[in-house]
């Protein structure tokens, strides 16, 4: 089997951390994606990845052949844009979309290092809370935050955020501050996005799922708003981390219940090329991607 083939097999399944996840980037089936690894394994005579029932892992080895693989793939597809004629430089528009906040730290960041890397392209910026349909709405890269479903886009793993608890000292001294899910119906909530009289939010504590109903005091429409009475000392809101991490790191506002977090939610940048991305898609996923790699750390 071609190398290069082989090579383009292991870093999907290295980036995307399975072989279900990065069949599907690849649009081959799981069982030939593990026979591409094994035969890759076999024929370095090297294992690269550790794999148990729950994740796949690159091992010390296997990051180093990542690294090189990533590099060689790039390096060919650049030689065959090359040879066809195509500008290396990317020209052009692009249009990007992420949610409100997240796209105003972490993404604006990128855009902003593209621009003034490639004079030759615009970008239009569109960062709405919402599930843009990126092939309807006409946009070319996206920003996801949780899990993706089955789609023909191609998505890039690039960090993971949690959703945590928080409340304000002034808050917690006068309160008694929750030791379990099950004491939060007791306090004061702020809800940010729902609308619902009661809101089911969802822990786990040693792998098992724990979910506890609870009525808001205050339900807002945006997480700006739902931090702002947190921070008034109005109750405990549920955010995403990054939303509050400068809040934590201050002593603005105190974490809660970090034992009981549910999973981290996966970030992944994704685009609705076919195969192989454009430069102009390509140069800004990767831009992106390391900015977004550089911030986005489990905490």
């Amino acid at each position: 089997m071609d190398k290069l083939h082989l090579m383009t097999v292991y870093v999907a399944v290295a980036e995307e951390e399975g072989f279900a996840a990065a069949a599907r980037r690849l649009g081959m089936s799981p069982p030939a994606v593990t026979r591409a690894v094994a035969m890759l394994e076999a024929g370095l005579k090297v294992k690269l990845l550790n794999r148990s029932t729950r994740y796949v892992r690159v091992t010390e080895a296997g990051q180093r052949y990542l690294d090189d693989s990533r590099r060689i793939i790039a390096e060919v597809e650049a030689a065959d844009e090359a040879t066809a004629g195509i500008n290396a430089e990317p020209r052009g528009h692009l249009t990007v979309t992420a949610p409100v906040m997240f796209g105003k730290m972490f993404v604006m960041p990128g855009i902003i290092d593209y621009l003034q890397r490639y004079p030759g392209m615009d970008v239009s910026a569109v960062f709405l809370d919402r599930i843009v349909n990126l092939l309807e709405e006409g946009v070319d890269v996206g920003v996801r935050i949780g899990e993706l479903p089955d789609s023909s886009m191609k998505a890039l793993r690039v960090g993971y955020i949690r959703r945590v608890l928080c409340a304000s000292p002034a808050y917690l001294e006068k309160n008694t501050c929750p030791l379990t899910p099950q004491q939060l119906p007791g306090h004061s909530i702020i809800s940010a996005g729902s609308m619902a009289p009661l809101v089911e939010w969802r822990f786990a504590k040693d792998e098992q799922p724990v979910a506890v109903k609870v009525k808001p005091r205050l339900t807002v429409s945006n997480n700006d708003a739902a931090i702002e009475a947190c921070l008034a000392g109005l109750g405990i809101s549920r955010l995403l981390s990054y939303q509050v991490e400068t809040h934590f790191d201050s002593g603005q506002l105190v974490r809660l219940l970090p034992e009981f977090e549910p999973a981290p939610l996966p970030v992944h940048v994704v685009h609705r090329e076919s195969r192989y991305a454009s430069i102009k898609v390509r140069s800004f996923v990767d831009l992106v991607a390391h900015h977004l790699r550089d911030h986005l750390k489990i905490n």
